[in-house]
């Protein structure tokens, strides 16, 4: 017995590039403490930045050493945030290296370092007008420093595969 078979072949073409988002990586406890560290340093280099310029030339390296680190921590959270909503393998596979633990432990003793000093220097300031604005910077930092603490933490637990 034979059979005719008919094979129709189709060739479709698309310019179009599809960009996928890993919002599953929000879902979890490192992508949500690594969107409140962005958001907490996007707030401190916001009122640092802006106060910055109102001091003068004197007495500037607490507030210069806040800003440094502050923006520092801000611009690399945001890049590993979103290299980790870009690709889906990205967050898995980094989160099991050692990367993840060593800048999150050098982020928090950084950061805790520049909070402390930037607020004993605030605490010292009580007349001025930016007080509360630069006390709240401070505490920011220190959120900020305790988030990175967090994050150290959720990498040594990743890392080791617990």
């Amino acid at each position: 017995m034979s059979h005719t078979v008919t094979i129709r072949t189709q060739t479709v073409t698309s310019n179009a590039t599809a960009v996928i988002i890993n919002t599953g990586y929000l879902k979890t406890w490192s992508g949500v403490v690594k969107l409140l560290q962005l958001a907490l340093g996007v707030v401190c280099v916001g009122i640092i930045g802006h106060q910055f310029t109102s001091y003068g030339y004197y007495n500037v390296a607490a507030e210069l050493f806040f800003l440094l680190i502050t923006t520092t921590f801000m611009i690399g959270t945001f890049i590993n945030l979103v290299s980790c909503l870009a690709s889906p393998s990205t967050s898995s596979i980094i989160a099991k290296t050692i990367y993840e633990l060593l800048y999150h432990s050098i982020g928090f003793g950084l950061y805790l370092a520049a909070s402390l000093t930037f607020l004993v220097h605030v605490s010292n300031r009580k007349g001025y007008r930016e007080y509360e604005i630069l006390m709240a910077a401070a505490v920011c930092g220190l959120v900020n420093s305790a988030l990175y603490l967090l994050s150290t933490i959720i990498g040594i637990r990743l890392y080791r595969g617990l």
